[in-house]
C-alpha cells in the first residue's frame, strides 16, 4: 500500500525552530531555563536545609542568609530553589498526564459519533467545575499533599488538551491525504494514528506551554488556601502565602517568591506565543 505523506509534519520541526528563535522564544526560553537551573542547582547554590528552623527569625539578608529568614528561622534562599523544584516535578507530572489522557478520550471521540457525543459531555463535565471548585473536591476526598495537587491540574487540563486535538482531528481526517489512505484500504484506527494524529498535534504544543503556566497557578492557589503541599515542604506558592503577615516588616519574604514565579509564568507564556507564531506561520 502507498504511503501518503504527511504534509503538516514534514515541516513541524522547521516552525517550532523559527517560533523558538523569535525574541518570544529566546525570552522565554531564558526565564524558564534559569528558574529551571536555579532549582536543579539547588544543593549546590546553597547548603542550607530548606526546613532547618534556627533561632534567628526573620533576619535580614547576610551572612549565611543571603536572603534572610522566614519567621522560623528557615533559609529563604534554600526554600525558593528547593521551591522551584517541587512546582516543576508538579507541573510536569500532571501536565504531560492531563494532554495524553486527552489525546487519547480525542483519538476515541473520533471513532464513532455515540463515543464524540460521550467523550464532549464529559469534557462539558470537568469544565463545569471552576478549577478553585475542583481544587476543594479533590481535597475533600484524597486531603492535601502533592498527589492530589497533581491530580487537579492533569484534572484541568484534560479537557483543554482534548478539544484541541478533537477539533484538529475533525478538520484533519477529512482532508485529501486522508480520504486517499481510506481509498487505500487503510483502516479507520491507522488513519487516525498514522494519517491524521500527526497533522493534529501542533495546538498541543502550544497548549503545553500554556497549561505549565496555569498549572503553576493553580498550584499557587491551592497552596495559598493551605491546600497545597503539606508543609514544611515548600513551594512557591506556600512561600507567597506564609509573607502575607510580613508584607510591611519584611517585603522580601514575598517579594522575592513572587518574582520567582512571574519569571517562571511569563517564560512559559512567551513559549506559548512564541510556539503559536511558528506554527501559524
Amino acid at each position: 500500500m502507498t504511503t501518503i505523506p504527511l504534509p503538516a509534519a514534514a515541516r513541524r520541526g522547521g516552525r517550532y525552530t523559527a517560533g523558538l528563535r523569535s525574541w518570544r522564544g529566546v525570552t522565554g526560553l531564558v526565564l524558564v531555563g534559569a528558574v529551571t537551573l536555579a532549582g536543579l542547582l539547588a544543593p549546590w547554590l546553597t547548603d542550607a536545609d530548606p526546613n532547618a528552623q534556627g533561632a534567628q527569625a526573620l533576619a535580614g539578608p547576610g551572612g549565611d542568609h543571603p536572603l534572610g529568614t522566614d519567621d522560623l528561622g528557615r533559609d529563604l534562599l534554600s526554600r525558593i530553589l528547593h521551591g522551584i523544584l517541587t512546582d516543576l516535578s508538579i507541573i510536569l507530572t500532571a501536565v504531560p498526564a492531563g494532554a495524553l489522557i486527552g489525546a487519547a478520550l480525542a483519538l476515541l471521540a473520533g471513532t464513532s459519533r455515540a463515543a464524540d457525543l460521550v467523550v464532549q459531555r464529559l469534557f462539558d463535565l470537568v469544565l463545569s467545575f471552576p478549577g478553585l471548585i475542583l481544587g476543594l473536591a479533590v481535597t475533600a476526598i484524597l486531603g492535601p499533599g502533592r498527589w492530589p495537587v497533581v491530580i487537579i491540574v492533569a484534572l484541568a487540563e484534560i479537557p483543554y488538551f482534548g478539544r484541541q486535538l478533537r477539533a484538529g482531528v475533525l478538520v484533519q481526517r477529512e482532508r485529501e491525504y486522508a480520504l486517499a489512505a481510506r481509498i487505500g484500504g487503510a483502516g479507520r484506527a491507522r488513519v487516525l494514528l498514522r494519517h491524521v494524529l500527526p497533522n493534529a498535534v501542533d495546538p498541543l504544543v502550544v497548549q503545553a506551554a500554556v497549561a505549565l503556566s496555569v498549572g503553576v497557578f493553580i498550584e499557587g492557589a491551592l497552596s495559598f488556601l493551605g491546600l497545597g503541599v503539606r508543609p514544611p515542604d515548600p513551594t512557591l506558592g506556600s512561600l507567597i502565602s506564609g509573607s502575607v503577615a510580613y508584607l510591611d516588616t519584611r517585603p522580601v519574604l514575598a517579594a522575592a517568591p513572587l518574582a520567582v514565579t512571574t519569571a517562571l509564568v511569563l517564560g512559559f507564556t512567551l513559549l506559548a506565543e512564541a510556539l503559536n507564531r511558528g506554527v501559524r506561520s
